[in-house]
């Protein structure tokens, strides 16, 4: 395994609620289950951290009772935090709505995580080996953006950088995301997100245009499809389309996160991309069974589901037989 991984992003606590279907405007709902637990960036470092990766966080947790509940989940999956807590704000927090088509609804409500400067971010010591990550939630917030960004761009330049744009990427302001994106060795987005940056058009054409036009310096870039799976795109122009696999959902909350953190976990240990991006496919095929944003697979759980194989589907829905890619 080469290096940690530097998770400089946010960190929240989900309010879940499961209903049979979002309310009419005007009326209410009675959810049939209630849950609190650790969301946000936390779901991409414990798909990291369970694959086998060392995570520490760079970000800001705050001091009230939010901030202790991430603290004490960061701890129970062994990752640390290189930040002393923010003295004047506690953690934010987001309502998830999940329906019983396992797709989710949030409203968030930001709090210490939106608020980073340059001497808040000095104890982030990033190591030769390391991996940094970091995502549009924290690109978008006013008081974070501006001092995330410039860390960003002092970073050893073969420091490999991750990017996660977020559904929130129309809220990044367009000089600073270009700036990120002129930075970023992997670009981790869903066909939305990529289609955001680099216009509309087939997932092929997406991806080159990400690379020769946004990351001209990225290695690749990974153009996520939910169930269908996810297309991979490398700098020397070779690209695969990774079926996804056939699973009953029950949660998709995370499912992005987990692939990330896993396809990650893969790079850092010496797997060939586009093998590691069957393996995100895994994870995330795994993870989406389970309830909670939380519920990445550890390596073991993944390499018995691979194993036992099974039909996965294709970007464009068809079936196709199990087989392990090659890079």
């Amino acid at each position: 395994m080469r290096g940690r991984l530097v998770h400089v992003g946010s960190a929240v606590v989900d309010y879940v609620y499961r209903i049979d279907a979002l309310p009419a405007p005007g009326t209410e709902k009675t959810a049939s289950s209630y849950a609190r637990v650790a969301g946000g960036g936390f779901n991409m470092m414990v798909a990291a951290s369970r694959t086998g990766m060392k995570v520490v966080f760079g970000g800001q947790l705050g001091s009230g009772p939010n901030g202790d509940f991430l603290r004490s989940a960061f701890n129970a999956e062994g990752i640390s935090t290189m930040t002393p807590p923010s003295p004047m704000m506690d953690s934010g927090h987001c309502v998830a709505l999940i329906s019983s088509d396992a797709e989710r609804t949030f409203v968030s409500w930001p709090g210490a995580e939106s608020v980073l400067s340059l001497d808040m971010l000095a104890p982030v010591v990033v190591a030769a080996d390391d991996w940094v990550f970091t995502s549009g939630y924290t690109l978008s917030y006013p008081k974070s953006r501006d001092a995330l960004t410039d860390w960003i761009e002092a970073l050893p330049a073969d420091t490999p950088l991750v990017l996660d744009p977020t559904p929130v990427i129309t809220d990044i302001p367009h000089p600073i995301l270009s700036r990120i994106l002129a930075r970023t060795t992997w670009l981790s987005c869903n066909t939305t997100e990529a289609a955001a940056i680099a216009g509309p058009g087939a997932v092929e054409t997406l991806a080159s245009r990400l690379l020769s036009d946004h990351s001209p310096k990225a290695v690749g870039v990974v153009i996520r499809a939910g169930a269908k799976g996810c297309h991979v795109r490398l700098a020397d122009g070779s690209a695969q389309t990774i079926a996804g696999f056939e699973v009953a959902a029950l949660d998709t909350n995370g499912a992005g996160d987990t692939h990330i953190g896993a396809f990650v976990s893969a790079l850092a240990r010496g797997m060939p991309p586009f093998a590691a991006a069957h393996y995100a496919n895994a994870a995330a095929a795994i993870a989406v069974t389970r309830h909670g944003g939380s519920s990445a697979p550890t390596d073991h759980e993944i390499q018995t589901f691979l194993s036992h194989g099974g039909p996965q589907i294709g970007l464009h829905g068809q079936k196709q037989e199990a087989k392990r890619p090659t890079a």
